[in-house]
């Protein structure tokens, strides 16, 4: 902006002591702020609210998400979500919220879904704009939960995901090792995985797939694969649901891949102090990585360094059949 230049209209969402590369600027009204500058009006409230330990605000938050909307938003295309919301930060109490609570904006669109548990039909809320993740962001969505189907293809899964969740006792040079396991074992089956930080101690790993596969299916791939792993390296490796027996070793949770289930998405903040970020990784750098220093403070250079390192897991091309067979699982 040169000296000639007017000044925006408004102030900016964010608290200033992070430079985000967008700065969403908002106009004061009688019932909080309104966005200023976007094609779709949305109403903020209490940017400068304490969300985090380190004193990131409500508004810098809003601020992050908008910011990685270019990332993010390929990854929850056409995809219900879950939203994790902590209405008074991430140290007060929170709760997951399915149905959409009634007061989304109008250009929101929801998707309907059918809910044995329930008995009725549940309205997902969707993302497909940078206005969709400011507003689940103002909702006290720190996370954000995407099935892992699209809405198109509901019981057919795009990936098969494998979550390492490191328990008590455990440290991250094994995780590192059951990720290298892992990768292995899907090499010889001639498959593809994508790692990610969970934005804690943990990785997630995606498999990419057509989407042909119904989550049973998906899911005894994991638990078959998983098992060999646990056999193979009974040390660092269980499956053991009964936590008390998890200590030392860490957890591969299989269950993530059933209809309603979901996991953080790839650039999801976590609520957790420094607002860590859920970070795509290379293999190459697993054994030299603190998984905790990719933050929304952070994350910047390394974004511009290598764009979305997830994007090959939206491509889907792979199937199963081979890899089952090569597991002894039976058809069906």
């Amino acid at each position: 902006m040169s000296v000639t230049d007017p000044e925006p209209p408004g102030r900016p969402a964010a608290s200033g002591v992070i430079a985000f590369p967008t700065l969403p600027r908002t106009v004061e009204t009688q019932n909080g702020y309104a966005l200023a500058g976007y094609d779709h009006p949305l109403r903020l409230s209490n940017l400068d609210k304490r969300f985090f330990p380190d004193g990131y605000t409500k508004g810098d938050l809003i601020s992050y998400y908008a910011s990685v909307a270019p990332l993010l938003l390929p990854h929850l295309d056409d995809r219900a979500i879950v939203m994790a919301r902590f209405p008074d930060g991430a140290e007060a109490a929170s709760f997951y919220e399915k149905q959409a609570p009634g007061h989304q904006p109008a250009w929101m669109p929801l998707v309907p879904i059918d809910s044995a548990h329930r008995g009725a039909v549940i309205h997902y809320v969707t993302a497909d704009r940078p206005e969709s993740l400011m507003w689940l962001a103002n909702m006290g969505c720190i996370e954000i939960h995407p099935w892992l189907s699209r809405v198109r293809s509901l019981h057919a899964s795009d990936f098969a995901v494998f979550d390492l969740d490191p328990a008590a006792g455990s440290s991250w040079d094994q995780v590192v090792a059951v990720a290298a396991l892992l990768r292995e074992a899907l090499a010889h089956l001639r498959l593809r995985g994508y790692p990610k930080s969970s934005g804690s101690r943990g990785i997630h790993i995606y498999v990419p797939l057509d989407p042909v596969h119904d989550y049973a299916r998906v899911r005894t791939f994991v638990q078959r694969l998983g098992h060999l792993l646990t056999a193979a390296n009974p040390e660092n490796v269980t499956m053991d649901r009964h936590i008390p027996n998890r200590a030392g070793k860490v957890y591969i949770d299989s269950g993530q891949n059933r209809a309603g289930a979901t996991i953080a998405a790839a650039y999801s903040v976590r609520p957790r102090p420094g607002a860590p970020v859920s970070t795509p990784l290379r293999w190459d750098e697993l054994e030299s990585i603190d998984p905790t220093s990719f933050t929304i403070a952070t994350i910047w250079d390394r974004i511009s360094r290598y764009g979305d390192l997830f994007a090959p897991v939206l491509l889907g091309g792979q199937q199963l059949d081979q890899a089952e067979e090569a597991l002894g699982i039976e058809p069906g």
